[in-house]
């Protein structure tokens, strides 16, 4: 346990110093919000993209792809999904219904997620987490398109243009382009794959120096009770249903312990993105996140110690 603790506080104080050093740097006025605006744009529609893609790319999917695994996280996700939208409908004013929904259910899979998955079950562990980090990115994206198009000033909300916000999404585009390259093992140019993982790589530190830019004692103070409400869910209620959920499911071992850790992840960087793509409350989606990110380290610790304690992980 001491060793998973070392190995989740060694992933949460990067990103931790990232949103830090963006409060700095908006302290000291190297960065501002036009800045913050250009550049959270910048990672919703080419950085990112370029990490999503490449990451699904480079995984082994023959190998990992566990029907009954992804079939009972797909019907975990919409239900929680559904959950937090009720929770919004209960807990919230109609223009942050939108957002409370999104960080309550979308965690950070594709960063925390998937590193614990590797922590706990080795190359196995990257191999299925893989697999359904990009199932999650596709549903995770398209759902919580839905949600912010309800709600936004700014999107339409028919099917229609639910259904194309969906599919212009740059996040989903790019898992849906790299899913059959890497079923069919297609080659891409060395020369192309380097630029690509030059732009995957500022995805994470800049979109977290621009939530750091966005926070202020005030904002936080004042999305403060809706942040914590949201924060419940998203790392106490969910993870707790939907591993319970995997258990009375018959899963054991490393597919139950994936489970948990991937609907027990903190809220992903990129619903901040979103948020402001949306022109939505993005200061309220910057708390979520960092309020989750933060009670990670010890919400799944507490969660790995009891699976492992049952003998069920």
């Amino acid at each position: 346990m001491l060793a998973l603790l070392i190995q989740t506080l060694n992933i949460t104080a990067p990103v931790f110093a990232m949103l830090f050093m963006g409060v700095l740097l908006k302290r000291i006025r190297l960065i501002d919000d036009n800045f913050i605006h250009i550049a959270s744009s910048l990672v919703f529609n080419v950085c990112m993209p370029a990490l999503l893609f490449l990451g699904i790319y480079h995984a082994d999917l023959s190998t990992a792809v566990k029907p009954g695994v992804i079939l009972y996280f797909t019907l975990a996700t919409v239900l929680g999904f559904a959950m937090a939208w009720g929770f919004a409908i209960w807990r919230c004013p109609p223009q942050d219904r939108g957002i409370y929904t999104q960080g309550s259910f979308r965690g950070n899979n594709g960063v925390i997620g998937l590193a614990l998955a590797a922590s706990l079950y080795g190359d196995y562990g990257i191999s299925l987490g893989a697999v359904l980090a990009g199932l999650v990115i596709l549903l995770y994206n398209s759902l919580s398109a839905v949600v912010l198009a309800v709600y936004s000033p700014d999107l339409k909300s028919d099917p229609l243009s639910i259904a194309k916000n969906i599919f212009t999404n740059p996040l989903i585009i790019s898992v849906l382009a790299a899913a059959p390259m890497a079923y069919g093992q297609v080659p891409l140019p060395n020369w192309l794959l380097t630029s690509g993982d030059y732009l995957a790589q500022m995805s994470l530190p800049l979109a977290l120096i621009c939530i750091g830019g966005t926070l202020s004692l005030a904002a936080l103070r004042d999305s403060g009770r809706l942040a914590v409400s949201a924060s419940l869910v998203k790392m106490i209620w969910l993870p707790l249903i939907g591993t319970l959920g995997g258990w009375l499911c018959g899963f054991r071992g490393a597919e139950l312990g994936i489970i948990f850790l991937y609907i027990g992840s903190p809220t992903a960087a990129a619903s901040y993105v979103m948020a402001r793509a949306a022109n939505g409350n993005h200061e309220l989606a910057a708390s979520i996140i960092v309020i989750t990110t933060l009670a990670a380290a010890i919400t799944t610790n507490i969660g790995i110690f009891f699976l492992q304690w049952g003998g069920w992980i």
